[in-house]
């Protein structure tokens, strides 16, 4: 019997673009909000949720007669980022024609040395403190100018493998792009005019030299293959042998070996179990930005 093959979507990126585009036109106008602000990273998902809700509230603002929508952006870099993602931000900020500030944020950063000193001894809890600290500063300013803080996770990094800081770049008001695995992420990019931006190497830029790939292991197409195999009713252990599977972890191992000097994960199997074991705590994640509330009882008289 044939290999059943694993499934990956395609899409009419006019068809999504209008379905984001309209999915956050409903959220800002039930909020009575001004419109969106948005963290400006230089990176693919910030650039193509930012190209679809500019798109989206110019052509509400073509026909509306009351108050016009705005998507503000905002770049927030600490010294850990690199001057080029800046750069891009400002850039990606000018061709879509919409506002935006640069406010270097290392002083913000150093000032945590006074409450939070123990962050600064690990790369990792000083990048998610960073991040902590871009998250108040936007969620701050959609509080003062009554605007909703557009997130930009995708499902590959967001609800697959929970690749983000809780209460960080994960505190937002809604999830335009949480839907698009990272492959159709990069299509959108492309779509509004930012093909550069598309084929930018993915980077969280919290630690010096990070890269997505050299933190995990493998693509976020090996993430996006896995998560659709086990949506369509593949067994994990069906999964490790798979054609499909076993062809783009060998790729990856190969690039990542070229790249390091030896791979992070030796086979498909040891990939699998991580990204099942990051699934979990994309989950358990979720469930912490909604904690449960203590049962108690309480007596009317």
């Amino acid at each position: 019997m044939a290999e059943r093959k694993i499934k990956l979507a395609k899409m009419n990126p006019d068809l999504v673009n209008k379905e984001i585009g309209d999915f956050v036109l409903e959220d800002v106008t039930n909020r009575k909000a001004t419109g969106c602000v948005i963290g400006l990273s230089g990176g693919v998902d910030s650039t193509a949720t930012a190209a679809i809700i500019k798109s989206a509230f110019d052509r509400y603002n073509l026909f509306s007669n009351g108050q016009s929508l705005e998507l503000v952006g905002y770049i927030l870099p600490s010294k850990i980022n690199h001057y080029k993602d800046t750069e891009d931000g400002v850039d990606i900020a000018k061709q879509l024609g919409i506002r935006y500030e640069v406010h270097s944020i290392e002083g913000i950063v150093e000032a945590h040395k006074l409450t939070n000193p123990e962050a600064f001894e690990f790369n990792y809890h000083k990048g998610n403190m960073v991040s902590r600290i871009r998250a108040n500063i936007l969620s701050t300013k959609s509080a003062t100018e009554r605007k909703i803080l557009a997130g930009t996770g995708n499902r590959d990094e967001d609800f697959g493998i929970g690749y983000y800081t809780l209460f960080g770049d994960g505190a937002v008001h809604l999830s335009p792009i949480g839907n698009l695995p990272k492959r159709l992420v990069r299509e959108i990019a492309d779509y509004h005019g930012f093909s550069d931006i598309a084929k930018k190497i993915p980077s969280a830029g919290l630690e010096p030299g990070q890269t997505d790939f050299g933190d995990l292991g493998y693509s976020y197409d090996f993430v996006e293959l896995v998560s659709e195999g086990l949506m369509q009713g593949f067994e994990k252990k069906e999964l490790y042998g798979h054609k499909q599977i076993i062809g783009l972890s060998q790729k990856d191992i190969v690039q990542y070996a070229n790249l390091y000097g030896s791979p992070k994960l030796s086979n498909s199997k040891d990939m699998i179990d991580d990204i099942l074991r990051r699934h979990n705590i994309a989950i358990d994640k979720a469930n912490l930005i909604h904690p449960r509330a203590a049962p108690v009882t309480l007596i009317y008289e």
